[in-house]
């Protein structure tokens, strides 16, 4: 009785992390160990992998500039580091912070507690050959860490001479990063089939993918154009989703553009870009809170995959052909699984894959099915992770600048060269004068038109002006409230100039401030706005 109260008391976690790591040592990982989860699908989870910093993996054809990526992102070298038109990152390097500059290689790495590589022994040495850690003191490495992978060839021999299973080694970084970005040269737009190979083993993590078409700043717009064409068309064809993956267009590195055309579209496309980035600390609760969400459903079908086996199985004579019938069945096991339990078709591994797997495996050896454990990890999607995501939310509030500094996003957070100064509603931002003030004459001869009553304009006189901008009204609406500025429901010359000025700021494409900046206050209402 005293032991039936005890487990209907919820654990208490201190935060995230260690309650994901409970609830996987207590709920899942029996799960996984009973059914083969580790000898399918992906191997155990480490403490490391709880609490390592977000990850970023970059992978892509050679000469696509990932290594030049890592050093624009840094601004600063990092060891083991080569730049050049030829294949010469042939390694997987993660660079990470470290108080000592240095490098640690993949044989040392994959034994160190602290690093959330210990599995990759799996791979054997021919990877751990070509694997390695860059570590160095730079403040973007605070927050993140990024993996530097070999440039992808084509080619069927290429693929042979690697040694190791490639696509394997990145659908293993895949399950466990934050974002994959994927590089690709508009100067010389191609995936080669390694590269389509790929990408399809990176198939289940689509939400975790970005794109960046880099060297952009080589060709002219309307190449530009049918470069960006190409690969969206070449994309859908190999990731087959209805989702469009989000590409950003740009020329990552600290050299001058060779066509400055696209400047403006480059920097807004690396802003956009470096915000994505910048969110991941935010957000690794989240992330690591949904890959375990994901990784319990597929436990779960494989032991509704495994028990089902194990049940078909004759006790005595002819083992080897029925295990040969059941795996040439696996379709119709997993259709019955399907129905049985109600499982989404989308939650069951690849058929072709578990076959071949199933190949090696001695059927009777296999476990029956085992209802404690399953409602263990049903508890838990129910109840404890519910729990866990009410947690995230508490950090997130009492973390909100957990963001990516230094480096290249120093570069864009302040002064004249920051992300939009001058434009838009920051036109003028600097000036002595008042910004309005100069198309002013222009706006008073409208005005004047209006018949203003002691210098004033009603809001009905003004509207029949402004609607000729064409603007929905919910925009007119909040133009008319920054504009208003003494609240007094009427416009005179200055805030009837102010209202125009900003529909000009909206029609030219940029967004409306969410209050009006001190710079557009206009200079007589400047004394009794404060500040």
């Amino acid at each position: 009785m005293f032991r039936k109260n005890l487990k209907k008391d919820p654990e208490l976690f201190q935060n995230v992390s260690d309650g994901l790591r409970r609830l996987y040592r207590t709920k899942l990982f029996p799960l996984e160990d009973t059914y083969r989860f580790h000898d399918f699908h992906s191997p155990a989870l480490e403490d490391a992998d709880f609490d390592n910093k977000p990850m970023v993996l970059l992978v892509g054809q050679y000469s696509t500039g990932k290594t030049t990526f890592i050093r624009h992102l840094m601004e600063q070298d990092f060891p083991g580091m080569r730049i050049g038109p030829e294949p010469t990152t042939d390694s997987f390097i993660a660079v990470m912070h470290g108080d000592q500059e240095g490098v640690i290689p993949g044989n040392a790495l994959v034994v160190d507690p602290k690093k959330p590589f210990r599995k990759l022994n799996a791979f054997g040495n021919a990877f751990l050959n070509r694997f390695m850690c860059a570590q160095m003191p730079n403040p973007v490495l605070e927050s993140i860490s990024i993996i530097d992978t070999p440039g992808i060839l084509s080619g069927e021999k290429q693929r042979i001479s690697r040694g190791y299973d490639f696509a394997a080694v990145l659908e293993w970084f895949a399950e466990r990063v934050d974002r994959i970005i994927l590089l690709f040269d508009a100067h010389k737009l191609d995936i080669s089939d390694e590269f389509s190979e790929v990408i399809r083993a990176l198939k289940n993590h689509e939400d975790k993918m970005r794109v960046v078409l880099n060297k952009a700043d080589q060709i002219s717009t309307q190449q530009l154009m049918r470069v960006y064409g190409a690969l969206m068309w070449s994309l859908g064809k190999i990731i087959n989703t209805p989702e469009v993956v989000r590409v950003y267009i740009g020329s990552f590195w600290a050299q001058p553009l060779l066509v400055p055309d696209n400047r403006k579209l480059f920097e807004a496309e690396e802003q956009d870009l470096f915000v994505d980035i910048q969110s991941l600390p935010r957000n690794a609760a989240l992330r690591k809170l949904n890959d375990l969400i994901k990784r319990a459903r597929l436990a779960k079908v494989q032991a509704y995959i495994i028990s089902s086996l194990k049940k078909e199985m004759p006790s005595m004579f002819g083992k080897d052909s029925k295990k040969k019938e059941l795996i040439a069945n696996l379709g119709e096991i997993y259709h019955k699984i399907e129905k049985e339990h109600q499982i989404s078709p989308g939650d069951f591994p690849k058929l072709d894959k578990m076959q071949e797997l199933l190949n090696g495996q001695d059927f009777t050896k296999f476990a029956s099915l085992k209802p404690k454990l399953l409602e263990a990890v049903e508890d838990m999607l129910a109840n404890d992770i519910a729990r866990l995501m009410a947690m995230v939310r508490q950090e997130e509030a009492t973390m909100p600048s957990q963001t990516v500094k230094g480096g290249a996003f120093e570069g864009t957070m302040s002064g004249p060269f920051g992300h939009g100064y001058g434009e838009g509603a920051s036109e003028g931002i600097d000036e002595l004068e008042w910004v309005v003030g100069r198309d002013k004459p222009t706006y008073d001869e409208i005005f004047y038109t209006l018949s203003p009553i002691n210098g004033k304009v009603s809001g009905a006189a003004a509207k029949k002006e402004l609607v000729k901008s064409k603007l929905p009204n919910t925009v007119l609406g909040k133009i008319w409230k920054l504009a208003d500025v003494d609240k007094d429901g009427f416009l005179d010359d200055e805030e009837f100039a102010l209202a125009n000025h900003l529909i000009k700021v909206k029609l030219e494409g940029h967004e409306l401030p969410p209050t009006l900046p001190n710079h557009l206050v206009p200079p007589s209402k400047r004394g009794s706005v404060e500040a």
